[in-house]
């Protein structure tokens, strides 16, 4: 064998390892993380940079919304501290909205590796804790100053010693303190096992820099991802999509433009930004829907800021997009996480047939709170004080040749939390949680379900669902190519009374919580949909006899 071919294998080897390395700091994350929406759902990122800031691999486990966010974030801490100025033991922090990954709730934490007293690459990760004051995990605030406790770039941890000042600041503005604080501590944690593993990966393979490494990773990802824009027709695409908005409903603009082996997706005319926290500031913005682009023309090309850099995104300033501070933005997930949709319906129409149905989109964030301060104090005088997350999933479209996904989160990529999980760490308790027949939409290949979950307080004192900001309420995840739109979701009282999608609600004493998710669309004509299938889908109750009738057009076998 030919010294350039043994070069090659080693080269590929040594970019499989460097994988295996950001893999291992996440688990370390996810396996040390104290909030349940990190440990439990994987709502996480990680990854390892080059001296210049370039994310050259990223773990498999985490969300486009972290990852792809990350990717940019690293940069801007040169800003403020300049590489020769770091030190061995140093880590630095933020959670700037529109420096970070959207909002306060993630923190970016960044270790600076020495091989030898010489830098030679960064760590970045970050993780959703659950609260850093202010109102809370809801859309409810007017500015983000309302919003919580914003940590602009700062040195977390200075020559191996921790910045106890700083953490303090943190945790007197949260409402659970030590959950925040295992957070922060498992993140540079898990920065720091990936220090440990990319520097005897360096010593195994004799490396004095990764820089060579770096370069060859993020020039082959570069060259994967044009060759697949340039097999694309040229031409430009738009697609509009209309969503629930908080005060008023929105609709998103996008127009896709394929010239010349460059790709740009524009979301000018997009409505303006929202007086309440759905805005979806640019870094998530480009997030999401660049990895909406991704997925469906270079799915096989690694992630990272090269392959990343050949999608071009244009936002006009001021919009629900691209919002300006103090915009709030707390829940951004909420306009965020329907742009990869908007991304395919652009795409289906240069890949007809080709692109999947639209998605249930965000996730319903299920923000549970005891009532105290909420309701007379005689009302919770007895009731344990308390505050977790759960989360709602939907259904993911139909796709060409294959039904859509049952409640799962597209395109987070989230996992659920258990209900026994949550069940442990506070007296709320879910009295059901099931497939909702009939939610996917019809279609040759049908749309993923939805789910019912039902929730109620064992002790007798009312509770709040504060992070309500559900959307597909008056909007429904589309069809493609003949196929029927998903099921409406739907939030309701036990006792039968609509909720709003958005806002905070008390669920009084005796009442209950129920929340109907959105149903994925249907992919192509419902009549072409194998009989077969349908009787199978009505055998396993994720179709009713009426909707067999109503949707496909034949009698029940």
């Amino acid at each position: 064998m030919s010294k350039s071919a043994l070069d090659a294998i080693r080269t590929q080897v040594m970019w499989n390892r460097l994988i295996a390395v950001v893999e291992e700091q996440a688990q370390s994350l996810l396996r040390t993380a104290f909030g349940t929406i990190t440990r439990e759902a994987g709502d996480l990122s990680a990854g390892v940079y080059d001296t210049s800031g370039n994310m050259i691999a990223q773990a498999m486990t985490g969300t486009p919304g972290h990852v792809n966010t990350m990717a940019t974030a690293v940069a801007h801490f040169f800003k403020h501290f300049p590489q020769s100025t770091m030190k061995p033991g140093d880590v630095y922090v933020t959670n700037d909205p529109w420096l970070g990954t959207g909002h306060l709730f993630d923190y970016v934490v960044m270790t600076p590796v020495f091989l030898k007293k010489k830098l030679v690459a960064f760590f970045a990760s970050t993780c959703h804790v659950i609260d850093v004051g202010g109102v809370g995990m809801s859309a409810k605030a007017n500015s983000s100053f309302e919003e919580g406790t914003l940590i602009p770039h700062m040195k977390m941890r200075k020559e191996g010693v921790l910045n106890e000042e700083l953490i303090g600041i943190i945790l007197a503005n949260s409402r659970n303190p030590v959950e925040v604080r295992g957070d922060l501590l498992s993140l540079i944690s898990a920065n720091d096992t990936g220090a440990r593993r990319l520097l005897s990966m360096m010593e195994e393979f004799n490396l004095a820099s990764i820089e060579p490494l770096a370069r060859h990773i993020l020039t082959q990802s570069e060259r994967g991802a044009r060759e697949a824009i340039k097999a694309l027709p040229d031409g430009e695409w738009t697609y509009d999509m209309p969503l629930d908005g908080y005060e008023r409903p929105i609709l998103i603009k996008s127009k896709l433009t394929i010239r010349r082996g460059r790709i740009t997706i524009d979301f000018s005319g997009s409505s303006p930004a929202s007086i309440h926290g759905i805005n979806s500031p640019r870094t998530y913005t480009h997030a999401y829907s660049v990895f909406g682009l991704k997925a469906v023309i270079a799915p096989h090309v690694p992630n990272n800021i090269g392959s990343l850099s050949c999608f071009d995104l244009v936002t006009e300033s001021g919009t629900c997009v691209d919002p300006t501070r103090p915009s709030p933005v707390t829940a951004r997930h909420v306009i965020g996480q329907m742009l990869a949709d908007c991304t395919f319906g652009c795409l289906a129409q240069a890949l007809p047939g080709k692109v999947q149905a639209e998605s249930a989109g965000s996730i319903w964030i299920l923000g549970l709170n005891s009532a105290h301060g909420r309701v007379p104090a005689e009302e919770t005088a007895k009731a344990k004080y308390f505050g977790v997350i759960n989360i709602g999933l939907g259904g993911i479209g139909g796709r060409p040749g294959k039904d859509g996904l049952s409640t799962m989160a597209f395109p987070s990529g989230v996992g659920t939390i258990p209900v026994e999980i949550t069940e442990t760490q506070c007296p709320l308790y879910f009295k059901r949680k099931e497939y909702l027949p009939d939610s996917g939409g019809a279609g040759e290949f049908r749309g993923g379900l939805s789910q019912t979950i039902e929730i109620a307080n064992r002790e007798a004192a009312p509770f709040t669902i504060s992070a309500a900001t559900f959307d597909r309420i008056h909007n429904p995840a589309q069809g493609r190519d003949g196929g029927s739109p998903g099921r409406k979701g739907l939030a309701r009282y036990g006792s039968g009374k609509p909720i709003p999608d958005k806002g905070i609600h008390v669920i009084p004493t005796g009442d209950s919580l129920v929340v109907e998710l959105p149903g994925g669309g249907g992919f192509g004509d419902p009549l072409k949909r194998d009989r077969e299938a349908v009787a199978q889908d009505l055998k396993a109750g994720l179709v009713t006899a009426a909707g067999v009738r109503r949707d496909y057009g034949h009698e029940p076998a």
